[in-house]
């Protein structure tokens, strides 16, 4: 990581060196145009005239004329050598001054590019200069020493003060207060933190003095992985980009070959030398394919430093395109369009008492790390009950744990746990289930044996976000909506009802296997995503077209598992960059559909009348600037 870091900055560095370059020498090439046809206009010398006309070759031509020929070396043919041979062929028939405004313009041009380009670059340096480089290190002693960031291991505790930024991924130890985290999740509102709260390298403390421990290096936390992300990402190319590469190396050969023959056919037809060579130069030119070429990576790279810069993490352009175009969208319930914060609801006893069921309930759910495990775990200790000391403990996963308490086995879990015991459940126990699920709570079955000693209801809540983001979405292009639960199907059915999805797109009781399963059938009808947690549905997420893991700062797994990462768990922010991506194919959509019929009519006029190679050159550098200027207006999205 961080050597990918010091290679990007080392690359900033250069490129921002060779922009002062381009730009000295473009204004140079500019002078001597300008001094050119002045001269001209006041009817000087033709030595004079010449004189300066060769600035404007040799200021915007050289640069040119080297990067045309390392490629030439290397069996390459490029844009820069048609530009090149296009100056020297208006030279060549005596129209200097039109080809001195070809090389000044299509240098102009390049370095608007360069400029323009390099913002994607720069919006990684950004990122890379939130990481502070020094950390306050709190030793045994209780004394404070500055420490490089770098050198913090893991478990070492830092002090952060009031408006510093944290240095490293971390748990307070100590201290509360709100920070600004909008960098990392792109939440526009500070969180508040307390003890053995998650904290994030590159976040700002607000007002409070935090003690940190340190659990991530500097090279492994949230903020270096989203500059590992982001950077992998700009390197690697879309299809639309990779197409408009292969079309834009292909086609340069095709352009030298029809100005070739071109250039035959004219003086056959009769056309005066002079002329001929003149027409040749103006297709050149307008055949050119620049804008084709840039119009891709211009709108692919801007959309990716918006994401960035919002929380939002793509694997590179091919996911960016992908999901743009996806018209379903399947979603995993808890923790997704849930809070996935279950909490208990209802405690009914069969055998026994309440308190004989929750300590049989804490002593299973103990041994497993299931959200409603845990929910389980919460309430019977605070209501004060005791664990037993269980034996071959086991989790079933997608059906609950089972534990030896006394010798005698216990389980907790859903129906299909009860089935795998051969139960049969009583219509007592049937009624209380049914009771409950179709009030939309999960139910845990507890047993002892073969008998069932009680029943514990949990509920989860919607997010308050999530039925206006639904609804967004299906307004801005989403299809079809569905929810995929391992709930049976009537909690299921009671929660996607709340959030107005269709029933016939409400799928509960599902084992991991079961989410891939019907994620396949989705896929063979058409481009489909996946919204989950990134762990527990990492087989899902990349089953999908695209897979997209929501609330994952900090989640190495989650990110990993992804084509998509959310750092943060606002689905308004799955709405945004569904529309961001749907934006960026409009405009790579814009910019192909221009650049190539612009060139298709200045190719036809040049061929079967008169272009002027002003007009000519005019036509296709400004297409040029207008494409990378369309594409780079998504780097103004969502601020």
């Amino acid at each position: 990581m961080e050597m990918t870091a010091e290679k990007m900055l080392a690359e900033i560095k250069a490129e921002r060196q060779e922009l002062k370059i381009n730009t000295v020498l473009t204004f140079l090439a500019g002078v001597g145009l300008v001094l050119g046809v002045t001269l001209q206009f006041l009817d000087a010398s033709g030595w004079y005239i010449g004189a300066v006309f060769l600035l404007s070759y040799l200021a915007g031509g050289v640069p040119a004329t080297i990067s045309a020929l390392k490629n030439v070396l290397v069996a390459k043919l490029d844009i820069n050598l048609l530009m090149i041979l296009a100056a020297l062929a208006a030279a060549g028939v005596g129209a200097v001054r039109d080809g001195a405004i070809l090389l000044v313009l299509f240098s102009l041009a390049g370095t608007l590019e360069k400029y323009a380009m390099g913002n994607t670059k720069r919006a990684v340096v950004a990122l890379m200069e939130l990481r502070p480089d020094e950390a306050n290190l709190l030793q045994e002693d209780g004394t404070i020493v500055r420490v490089a960031v770098e050198n913090l291991v893991i478990g070492q505790l830092v002090l952060v003060r009031p408006g510093e930024r944290i240095p490293v991924d971390g748990v307070i130890e100590s201290g509360e207060g709100a920070v600004d985290q909008s960098s990392v999740t792109g939440e526009s509102v500070p969180v508040d933190k307390m003890i053995t709260d998650t904290v994030f390298a590159g976040t700002v403390n607000q007002n409070a003095v935090l003690t940190v421990v340190v659990t991530k290096l500097a090279s492994q936390s949230t903020l270096a992985r989203m500059i590992k992300l982001v950077t992998e990402a700009q390197e690697q190319r879309s299809p639309s980009e990779r197409f408009s590469k292969w079309f834009g190396q292909r086609y340069t050969v095709l352009v030298l070959v029809g100005s070739a023959f071109g250039l035959i056919v004219f003086i056959l037809i009769g056309i005066p030398l002079d002329e001929a060579f003149y027409k040749v130069a103006t297709l050149l030119v307008v055949a050119s394919p620049c804008a084709v070429v840039i119009s891709v990576p211009a709108a692919v790279l801007s959309a990716l430093a918006t994401a960035a810069r919002t929380g939002v993490l793509f694997k590179g352009g091919a996911a960016l395109e992908d999901f743009g175009n996806v018209k379903t969208i399947a979603f995993d319930k808890t923790g997704t369009l849930t809070e996935g914060k279950m909490q208990v609801t209802d405690v009914v006893s069969i055998v026994g008492d309440d308190s004989e069921l929750l300590m049989v309930a804490l002593t299973l759910e103990s041994q497993s790390q299931h959200p409603l495990a845990q929910s389980v775990v919460t309430y019977a200790t605070n209501l004060g009950a005791k664990e037993y000391l269980p034996t071959a403990s086991l989790a079933v996963p997608g059906k609950g744990v089972t534990a030896n308490i006394n010798g005698i086995l216990h389980w907790a879990g859903n129906r299909r746990l009860v089935e795998d015991q051969g139960i049969i459940l009583s219509d007592t126990v049937s009624e209380i289930l049914l009771r409950l699920e179709n009030n939309g709570k999960t139910t845990i079955i507890i047993g002892r044996g073969i008998k069932v000693l009680g029943v514990i209801g949990v509920a989860d809540t919607i997010r308050p976000t999530a039925i206006t983001a639904l609804t967004a979405l299906q307004n801005i292009g989403v299809t079809r909506l569905v929810m995929l639960s391992g709930d049976i199907k009537t909690v299921a059915i009671a929660v996607g009802n709340q959030l107005g999805i269709d029933s016939k797109n409400i799928h509960g009781a599902l084992l991991p296997e079961d989410k891939v399963n019907i994620v396949k059938q989705l896929r063979d009808e058409g481009m489909v995503a996946f919204v989950g947690d990134g762990v527990n549905d990492a087989a899902a997420l990349a089953t999908a077209h695209v897979g997209v893991a929501m609330g994952v700062a900090g989640t190495d797994v989650a990110i990993e598992a992804a084509d998509v990462a959310l750092l943060s768990n606002d689905l308004f922010k799955l709405v945004d960059t569904y529309q961001l991506a749907r934006k960026a194919n409009r405009i790579i959509k814009q910019n192909l559909i221009f650049a190539m019929g612009i060139m298709m009519v200045m190719v036809s006029v040049t061929i079967f009348g008169h272009l002027p190679l002003p007009l000519g050159v005019i036509g296709h550098e400004g297409g040029t600037l207008l494409v990378v200027g369309n594409g780079l207006r998504l780097l103004l999205a969502y601020r």
